[in-house]
């Protein structure tokens, strides 16, 4: 597809490893890396169980200037879209939008700027976005990702 045209980004599907097929390239993020390398593809979606089980082929990834997208239905609880974001993940592909789009919203909380912290120009500091867990859901994010992927 990609020699057929170069309008659209072409991506790689695999499995990420959490099946066995005869062709490699679907077996292992590595594999998948080293295709889309050699055939000038832009990234890669696996299912979101890969992605878990073998999180250092993130990094991987984007060394290769390869964007990462998710599928599965580990993409329908919004816990794991949110540690997809976290890992670095670029996009999921999920069933139930506007209710995944709703609870990761939820959970990423704006920090109050600190007005100790404005530069010389009054202008606020800039204050990254970071996760607003509470202890139960952290307890419940430990337990429910190694449950999910195995």
């Amino acid at each position: 597809m990609r020699k057929l045209q170069s309008t659209y980004p072409v991506y790689f599907l695999t499995n990420g490893g959490t099946e066995i097929y005869t062709d490699v390239r679907r077996n292992s993020l590595e594999e998948a890396i080293k295709l889309c390398l050699a055939s000038g593809l832009q990234g890669i979606v696996s299912e979101a169980r890969g992605i878990f089980r073998h999180p250092a082929a993130i990094p991987k990834i984007k060394e290769a200037n390869l964007s990462l997208l998710t599928y599965g239905t580990l993409n329908n609880v919004p816990e794991a879209v949110y540690m997809q974001h976290l890992m670095g993940v670029n996009g999921v592909i999920v069933d139930l939008v506007p209710e995944i789009t709703e609870a990761v919203s939820e959970l990423i909380a704006e920090p109050e700027p600190d007005t100790e912290a404005e530069g010389l120009n009054n202008q606020p500091a800039k204050v990254a976005a970071t996760p607003n867990f509470s202890q139960r859901e952290i307890s419940f994010l430990l337990r429910l990702i190694p449950e999910l992927v195995q």
